[in-house]
């Protein structure tokens, strides 16, 4: 039977001055970027986030992502690492981290010191691969609401239709993937389903909530559609739409981005950069 890989997740992270964030290990003396294995039934995503503040005390927010690395390791399996490119969030200094038997230095280092500094191929060609990229986003992020009660038994206005338990629980398990593009913008089609699919995060966060009713099932029209994503690509901060099934491929062709397939819970994360989609990613709840 097939073993499978060990999953774990960090980010190669950069502050202005093209200065790169790296840890060293003293019970393998060895540098690399901060990372480390998912704990049961976390978000990958979430799961970078964590680790760097474990290992640095800084918190981050993911930019766009990197090609994974997975090379063996003892036991005969295989570690499997999913990378993104970070950036602090706040002050980014570290030279008040203190020491321990896990990481006992952190670094900020130029790009060919940090080179030269890595002690691992695979991280080097990660850091080839994360300077080509490293240039500030903002994401938004497309969201199917979750899973909610069949239309076929719901006897009340549909907009009232609300999730199910499954629906609730994916809500909850957003929190932490949204959190780790740093979101701080919300808008949301007004229908029950949306709404309480984005409220666990406004909860969280603190963040309101912008209804749009030209995103829901509805409201929805090519312009009204064109003129909420309009808005969330022009501003700099980023943001989750949440929307519907139906009203997904628009949003997708405003976004200029091929059509995908979302479940119920899923989210289509598109980075940009003055306007221009950068790169695509999509994420299931864990």
């Amino acid at each position: 039977m097939p073993t499978k890989d060990v999953l774990a997740a960090g980010a190669v992270v950069f502050r202005p001055g093209k200065r790169v964030l790296l840890v060293h290990r003293p019970r393998y003396d060895d540098w690399s970027f901060p990372k480390g294995k998912l704990d049961p039934g976390e978000h990958v995503t979430a799961a970078a986030v964590r680790e760097v503040s474990e290992e640095t005390g800084l918190h981050v927010r993911l930019g766009v992502p990197l090609s994974p690395q997975r090379y063996p390791i003892t036991g005969g399996r295989t570690k499997q690492v999913s990378y993104w490119v970070g950036r602090a969030v706040g002050d980014p200094d570290v030279s008040d981290y203190r020491p321990n038997d896990e990481i006992d230095e952190v670094a900020w280092l130029p790009y060919d010191e940090a080179m030269a500094r890595l002690t691992y191929d695979y991280d080097r060609s990660t850091l080839k691969e994360a300077r080509s990229r490293r240039r500030q986003t903002h994401s938004v992020v497309v969201l199917r609401h979750g899973q909610a009660r069949a239309r076929k038994g719901w006897r009340q206005d549909d907009q009232l239709r609300p999730l199910v338990q499954l629906g609730r629980t994916q809500a909850q398990r957003l929190v932490p993937v949204l959190a780790a593009y740093d979101v701080t913008k919300i808008v949301s089609s007004g229908s029950m389903r949306c709404l309480e699919t984005i409220t666990p995060y406004a909860d969280t966060t603190g963040w309101s909530i912008e209804v749009a009713d030209g995103v829901s099932e509805e409201g929805a029209t090519a312009r009204s559609v064109v003129d909420v994503v309009d808005a969330l690509v022009a501003g700099d901060e980023s943001a989750v739409l949440c929307t519907h099934r139906p009203v997904v491929p628009a949003v997708l062709d405003a976004l200029g981005v091929a059509d995908t397939k979302l479940d119920p819970g899923a989210m289509l994360v598109v980075h940009l950069r003055q306007g221009t989609v950068t790169a695509t990613e999509v994420h299931r709840p864990a």
